[in-house]
C-alpha cells in the first residue's frame, strides 16, 4: 500500500507503515508535525484543534479517523457510533495535510495482548463510571503517538480527564511529544460541541443548552464564597427538573490530580456528566480563585 491521493482530495494514509513513511519524508524536510486523534464525525470542535496545532508551530497536520473498540464498555454505543469519513474528509481539505484512518485490525492485530493502564488521575469521574474507558483511550493514544512520533498532539479540554490522563502517560513512558489542550468549542447556546450531540431530540437539546449556563452559575457562586456541597447539589437539582435523566456528577476537583476539592484555596475545576436521552453529556470549566 501506498498514501492515497485520489479518495479524497487529502491524502489518506490506512496503514501506520504508509503514515511513518510520510512522516520521515517530512521530518527530512524539517518539518514540525502535529497530530489530532480523533473518532470522526468531525465538527468544528474537532477542526479547532488542528489550529491550535499551528498556532503552535506545526507545518504539517496528520488528522486520524479511527472508532477505537476498546474504549467503549459492554452497552455503549460502538456499533451506533456515526462514522462520517468521507464527510470528515470534505471538512479537512486545506486545513489537515493527512488523514490516517487504519482499520481495526491494522491497529489491533491478531493476538494483541497489551494494555497501557494509567494509574491516579483516572480512578475517579470517568473511571469510575466507566472502568475500562481510560484503558482503552491510553492503549490507542499510545500506539498512535509511536506510530506517527509527532512533535505535538492536541486533544480538546472538553474530555478535560481524558487530556490529564495522556498528559501523564506521556510523562510515564517518556514518549517524546508535547500534549496540547484545545479550548472548548461550544454552540451559540453555549453547549459544548460534541459528534453525540446529533442524539438530541428537539426537547432535549433544547434543555442541554442550559448545562453550561447551570455550570457556570455554580462556578461563579463558589468563586463568590458559596458552600461547594450546597452549590453543586443545588446544580444537580436544577438539571434534573430540567428533565435530565442521570447526573453521574457534578464536582469541583483540583486541576492536575482531579482530587475533590472541600474548600477553594486556588483555582479549580467544575466537571458534569450528565444523561439525557441517548447521549451523555460532558463539561467542565474553571473555578476561579480571587483569594
Amino acid at each position: 500500500m501506498a498514501i492515497d491521493t485520489t479518495t479524497y482530495a487529502v491524502p489518506l494514509a490506512r496503514t501506520i507503515s504508509d503514515m511513518r513513511e510520510q512522516v520521515a519524508s517530512w521530518r527530512a524536510a524539517g518539518e514540525k508535525i502535529a497530530l489530532v486523534p480523533t473518532m470522526g464525525a468531525l465538527h468544528e470542535g474537532h477542526l479547532s484543534l488542528i489550529e491550535v496545532a499551528k498556532a503552535h508551530g506545526a507545518t504539517k497536520a496528520i488528522v486520524s479517523i479511527f472508532v477505537n473498540p476498546t474504549q467503549f464498555g459492554p452497552g455503549e454505543d460502538f456499533d451506533a457510533y456515526p462514522r462520517t469519513e468521507a464527510t470528515d474528509a470534505e471538512k479537512l481539505v486545506d486545513r489537515a495535510d493527512l488523514i490516517f484512518a487504519p482499520n481495526g485490525s491494522e491497529m489491533y492485530p491478531d493476538g494483541y495482548g497489551t494494555t497501557v493502564s494509567v494509574k491516579g488521575v483516572t480512578n475517579t469521574l470517568e473511571g469510575e463510571a466507566r472502568p475500562t474507558h481510560f484503558d482503552g483511550v491510553a492503549t490507542v493514544v499510545s500506539k498512535l503517538l509511536l506510530a506517527a512520533l509527532p512533535d505535538c498532539a492536541v486533544f480538546g479540554e472538553k474530555d478535560y480527564q481524558q487530556l490529564l490522563t495522556i498528559r501523564r502517560m506521556v510523562t510515564d513512558l517518556r514518549i517524546p511529544v508535547e500534549i496540547l489542550g484545545g479550548p472548548i468549542l461550544r454552540e451559540p447556546d453555549g453547549l459544548a460541541m460534541s459528534s453525540r450531540n446529533v442524539y438530541l431530540t428537539e426537547t432535549e437539546r433544547k434543555a442541554a443548552g442550559q448545562l453550561n449556563v447551570i455550570l457556570k452559575e455554580t462556578a461563579d457562586a463558589i468563586t463568590n464564597g458559596a458552600d461547594l456541597k450546597t452549590a453543586t447539589a443545588d446544580a444537580e437539582s436544577k438539571l434534573l427538573e430540567l428533565g435530565f435523566d442521570k447526573v453521574d456528577y457534578l464536582t469541583v476537583r483540583d486541576t492536575t490530580t482531579l482530587q475533590p476539592v472541600e474548600k477553594l484555596a486556588e483555582e479549580a475545576r467544575i466537571l458534569v456528566a450528565a444523561k439525557i436521552g441517548q447521549p451523555r453529556l460532558l463539561d467542565n470549566m474553571p473555578v476561579e480563585f480571587r483569594g
